[in-house]
């Protein structure tokens, strides 16, 4: 099988093409050549305006609800809007029904996800059923094919249970994965706490319910020496401790959501639901500071926590709805209509290189001899998203309708290919 990819504008810092145009062949999964003027008989040609190629972006946080709730996701239909968004590799989390807590759940998942175009990679629970009670079995699921350990939604609050799961992963570097959230703090919290929680007479969350795990972790992770990952991080004071472990030499990094970076408490005045994520959105000053740390390199990836619901978990009083959002389909837009003054080294740190190194993820490089793992996409193509886009099962998204910037051609993930036409 041949694929040859006309005049691209490659997107690899760590390339010798890097900020170049060329033509790239890929044979049997394997990048054959970079050049110019290339030509390949028999080979199927992809030729789009303004095309760029990123190393295949990575989503480090996402839920597929198989097996549990396939009424919401499958593998399969994840699988599709994640290659639809541009990622060639996806950790999911394991808050399922079973939840993946066993070498034979994870052995589930490589199993089903092995002829799918994106690689899905599952997040072991850290503790059995997510439980937060006793350790799963972290050791068995690594050898499986776990990427990582967290209980995803239902993050650990017991500190000596913690701390016992990062001692236990040091034997075979593993990462933890937290979400930030004290659930003891307004647990029946429905948005951030503030002037506009007040004036729409909804109960608050204070961002102190983050910054309280975040600084504990980081205390845990300095006592064990091991290695802890904020995803869905909220707070530029979260941000502020991270970043100072990471100046003290602790192995302690982050991701934030795309959303984060768009919407604020404001946005939710008319009380869409589709709105009502936790860690909660945040005030306009929070998300500016948020952006601006992103600007800074202290945030080291973007993390969709896309987390489908279906109609009648949504479509209900604010007060009843189910947590969450969509986000594979719509993260590479959502990220460049938000910051569209990201260079795109740092979109590719963003939402490849920078995840593949905190979780020791094959490489992805633009060059021969390297397998293909590629993100075609247009940074300046402008569209307005609609339903059309979505390929998840769900379409909570509060992107419908909204114009945003940047277009996701595909990805090429070894031999599969999986391309629009036009983006």
């Amino acid at each position: 099988m041949k694929v040859l990819i006309q005049q691209v504008v490659i997107n690899d810092p760590r390339s010798p093409h890097h900020n170049t145009s060329q033509d790239i062949l890929i044979e049997n999964g394997i990048i054959s050549q970079v050049g110019t003027s290339i030509t390949a008989d028999g080979a199927t040609v992809i030729k789009q305006d303004a095309l760029h190629a990123s190393p295949g972006w990575v989503d480090p946080f996402a839920n597929f609800n198989d097996p549990g709730s396939e009424h919401k996701e499958t593998i399969e239909s994840g699988a599709a809007a994640a290659a639809a968004g541009g990622f060639t590799t996806v950790f999911i989390i394991p808050n399922t029904r079973p939840s993946i807590d066993s070498k034979s759940q994870v052995e589930y998942v490589v199993s089903k996800s092995s002829r799918l175009p994106v690689n899905i990679l599952p997040l072991g629970s850290l503790t059995r059923q997510n439980e937060g009670k006793e350790l799963a079995e972290m050791y068995d699921m690594k050898a499986s094919g776990a990427v990582a350990f967290s209980d995803g939604t239902k993050p650990v609050q017991s500190a000596g249970m913690l701390v016992k799961a990062l001692q236990y992963v040091k034997a075979f570097d593993g990462v933890i994965v937290q979400v930030p959230d004290d659930s003891s703090i307004a647990a029946h919290g429905l948005m951030h706490e503030g002037i506009i929680s007040t004036k729409l007479g909804l109960p608050g969350k204070p961002m102190v319910a983050e910054e309280l795990i975040v600084a504990r972790d980081i205390k845990l992770a300095r006592y064990a020496d091991s290695h802890i990952h904020f995803t869905g991080v909220s707070s530029p004071k979260s941000i502020e401790y991270i970043r100072r472990a990471k100046e003290g030499g602790l192995k302690v990094t982050c991701s934030v959501t795309p959303y984060h970076l768009f919407f604020c408490d404001e946005d939710l005045v008319n009380y869409d639901t589709n709105l009502k994520v936790n860690p909660p959105l945040r005030s306009r000053a929070d998300m500016m500071e948020l952006r601006d740390a992103v600007k800074k390199g202290w945030v080291d990836c973007i993390a969709t926590h896309h987390l489908p619901q279906d109609y009648d978990a949504k479509i209900l009083e604010f007060e009843y709805a189910k947590f969450g959002m969509i986000g594979l389909e719509s993260c590479y837009s959502v990220l460049r209509t938000a910051l569209p003054e990201l260079s795109e080294e740092k979109i590719a740190d963003l939402l490849s290189i920078n995840a593949r190194r905190i979780f020791s993820l094959p490489e992805a490089r633009l060059e021969a001899g390297q397998p293909a793992a590629i993100t075609l996409y247009q940074p300046d193509a402008e569209k307005v998203f609609s339903r059309d886009d979505i390929r998840s099962k769900c379409s909570n998204s509060p992107f419908v309708g909204v114009t945003l910037k940047g277009s996701v051609a595909g990805i090429i993930n070894g031999t599969h290919i999986s391309v629009k036409e036009r983006a």
